[in-house]
């Protein structure tokens, strides 16, 4: 069926040197370093490790975040010999195109759309969080309809999605220095939460660990995990299967090690840098995120732990202020740069689907200023700035979640299958024990998806039967694999 023909991996390469359509090669490993650094620790670290200590997992939150990260890793690994192999954007889904075929290949960076347009959206509504926060300790109190829990429209979102869509349409090279210099406030931020509340842990507040499973609101109806519904378990928070639970929560946190492989195409040597961009930034980010969960719930009890802001509000019910204000500025530096990489990440994957006609493919072309996909770029921001106005933070992280799991499970079926029908391709990267490993992924990756609420599967599902349907009235019809081109 033509639906299933492939790409093959030269003529991937082969379409990257056409002039209208070349993007700039500007990074290096410690860019990419950066960059996946600059993307992961975010959201995770700033909101999710307290709402979800003190909903699902409780001081055992550590151990979610272990599970998370070698599911990650597992993935990772399966990234970075594609990556070497096929130095081109668009990450998974190029990686499909050329091992599965067109139609799933367009269902991949479909899905990418749902992890990273949304993600985006997400983030930024966190930093309008923290900003107000940071506003209102210096005695600014933002307009509730603009900055509030529930605004009419939320005008700082807005603004910093423009604000950086600005910088990302500058060049890559810009971008890799604006994130280089907040990475390294953001980094230094957490090290201080590390070091400092060191001082305030108390050995009473880590029991129990793994507190005792209970039936809560926070998985009843279609929020109970999947898992727990198909086998007949009444759903239960906290206890081993919260922890599982709340490792498919935090997953969140780790999404980004394999936007650097959307930027391959930009790395003056990708086959040696981009592996080590994603293993280098997605081990880094696993050490952060372990000490500051641990610090966190010893210094506070996990069920007084807030859900909007704990680490700052940790540091206030201790008495220190002044470091909830420093915590602030970098949860606010910290969700800066993800936004900008998710959208980063997001305008690589759609250049990809343009320039090979299944999105209109003028959208491909690359501005001879900047070396950027400028209108691209421009359209995306202008799409992430339009839901981060007006959308909730909410569900949408579970929807993000499931969206890059199944990515996960699609990249790491196709190194077996490459492994199998293109054996001769130089790999300057190759993902240990294959096919053992990637099998491990993808039945982890299927687990942490099973864990996810019922609701979220429907909203996945309603998605990708959309996402089809564009595809027959749009993308196989233009599609130049299709036409020969």
């Amino acid at each position: 069926m033509d639906i299933f023909r492939t790409k093959s991996v030269e003529q991937s390469i082969r379409d990257t040197e056409a002039p209208e359509h070349q993007l700039r090669k500007r990074l290096n490993a410690v860019d990419l370093t950066v960059f996946g650094i600059g993307v992961i620790v975010g959201t995770g670290i700033f909101v999710l490790t307290g709402q979800v200590a003190k909903e699902m997992a409780g001081p055992a939150v550590a151990i979610s975040f272990v599970v998370a990260a070698v599911v990650c890793g597992l993935a990772a690994l399966c990234y970075a010999e594609f990556a070497s192999t096929i130095p081109v954007a668009g990450s998974a889904y190029t990686f499909a195109f050329a091992t599965l075929g067109e139609f799933p290949a367009w269902i991949i960076g479909w899905d990418l759309l749902l992890e990273m347009a949304l993600a985006a959206a997400v983030v930024a509504v966190g930093w309008s969080g923290y900003f107000a926060s940071l506003m209102s300790s210096i005695g600014i109190q933002l307009p509730a309809s603009i900055a509030g829990d529930e605004p009419v429209v939320n005008l700082p979102a807005m603004i910093i999605v423009l604000i950086l869509t600005g910088v990302l349409i500058a060049g890559i090279k810009l971008s890799s220095r604006v994130n280089l210099a907040i990475v390294v406030i953001k980094v230094a931020v957490i090290l201080l939460v590390i070091v400092a509340g060191l001082f305030f842990v108390k050995a009473a507040n880590y029991t129990p660990f793994i507190p005792a499973p209970e039936a809560t609101p926070t998985v009843e109806g279609v929020q109970a995990p999947l898992i727990q519904v198909l086998f007949g378990i009444t759903p239960v928070a906290f206890g081993v299967l919260g922890v599982f639970s709340a490792a498919a929560i935090v997953f969140f946190a780790f999404i980004g090690f394999d936007i650097v492989a959307t930027a391959a195409e930009e790395t003056i040597e990708p086959q040696r840098d981009v592996p080590r961009g994603i293993i280098g930034s997605l081990a880094i980010c696993t050490i952060l995120y372990v000490a500051v969960s641990l610090v966190v719930v010893g210094m506070q009890h996990y069920t007084e732990l807030s859900s909007s802001a704990p680490l700052a509000d940790a540091f206030t019910a201790v008495g220190q202020s002044w470091a909830a204000t420093l915590i602030s500025i970098g949860a606010i530096a910290g969700l800066t740069t993800v936004v900008m990489i998710l959208m980063l990440g997001q305008t690589r994957v759609l250049f990809a689907m343009c320039r090979d006609g299944l999105l209109p493919r003028p959208l491909a072309k690359v501005s001879p200023r900047t070396g950027t996909p400028a209108l691209l770029t421009a359209i995306v921001g202008a799409v992430a700035a339009v839901l981060a106005g007006f959308i909730s933070l909410g569900a949408l992280a579970e929807l993000v979640n499931i969206g890059t799991l199944f990515a996960f499970v699609v990249v790491s079926a196709g190194v077996i299958i490459l492994r199998r029908t293109r054996p001769e391709l130089e790999r300057a990267f190759r993902a240990p024990g294959v096919p053992v490993l990637p099998i491990l992924a993808v039945l982890a990756c299927l687990y942490l998806m099973l864990n996810l609420p019922v609701e979220t599967w429907l909203r996945f599902v309603i998605w990708m039967v959309i996402g089809a349907v564009l595809y027959f009235l749009y993308g196989r019809r233009h599609s130049r694999a299709r036409q020969g081109l």
